[in-house]
């Protein structure tokens, strides 16, 4: 009996110090927030990226459609996206207090002012370095939630808490921890709103590595909007007006 007791305390003692070894090697929020800041160019060229200009396709209705893309950005969060078809141009801008559209294709020629939760994915969408970087100034906060599987991947989940309350699951890849989805859940005009995110086919440019392949939709939606990215700009001069909602001359 007292050797059974002690095979047991010796047993006990190995699955504790398999287990503690374990949990060193689960890494923490803050490490993989900064091997993403690394993986993506490292804090000074991402201090130094000041204008994206991003060129490319807008393929919608599984692919049928082809709209013309640009989208610039430029810090600290103002971000102007135009679609163009058949000589129409769809644009949705925010230029860091107010966002703001012009939709022709659903007959509105004029600028619209958008309301505050139409403007929130414009928000997201001004950070050039996405929702990890500089999170605490952003005054969000972070978890690591371990890792799921993302199309065969299996992805370092981390859960950030935006200022507003709007909660984005972080999904990045477990061999060079750039983002590779983002799950968005937010409340907008009183329902609940999920939005995914893909992200692929990263370029570098300002010393920065931008994900050129973006599809984006509503969670579980089989037809998801795709962005092809052909070229991207670093740098360049971006005049604020691009911004700011247009004034009758």
């Amino acid at each position: 009996m007292h050797l059974h007791s002690r095979i047991i305390v010796v047993f006990a003692a190995l699955i504790a110090s398999v287990t503690f070894a374990e949990d060193k090697n689960v890494p923490t929020a803050d490490e993989l927030v900064s091997k993403n800041i690394e993986a993506k160019g490292g804090a000074d060229a991402l201090r130094a990226l000041q204008s994206l200009k991003l060129t490319g396709k807008m393929l919608v209705q599984q692919g049928q459609i082809e709209l013309a893309y640009l989208q610039t950005k430029k810090r600290p969060d103002q971000v102007c996206t135009e679609a163009s078809l058949q000589g129409m141009t769809q644009i949705q801008a925010y230029d860091g207090k107010e966002g703001w559209k012009v939709s022709p294709f659903f007959g509105r020629k004029d600028p619209e002012r958008m309301s505050a939760d139409d403007v929130k994915a414009l928000i997201e969408d001004s950070e050039i370095d996405g929702a990890l970087v500089d999170w605490k100034t952003k005054g969000s906060s972070v978890e690591y939630l371990g890792t799921e599987d993302v199309d065969g991947t299996p992805a370092h989940k981390l859960k950030v808490v935006r200022k507003n309350g709007d909660v984005s699951f972080v999904y990045l890849d477990p061999d060079h921890f750039l983002e590779i989805r983002v799950l968005t859940q937010r409340m907008r005009h009183g329902a609940h709103e999920e939005v995914e995110t893909d992200l692929g086919d990263y370029e570098k440019a300002g010393g920065v590595f931008v994900p050129t392949s973006i599809e984006s939709g509503q969670k579980g939606a089989p037809d998801k909007q795709r962005i092809i990215i052909d070229k991207v700009e670093a740098n360049v001069p971006v005049d604020d007006s691009v911004f700011h909602f247009p004034t009758s001359k």
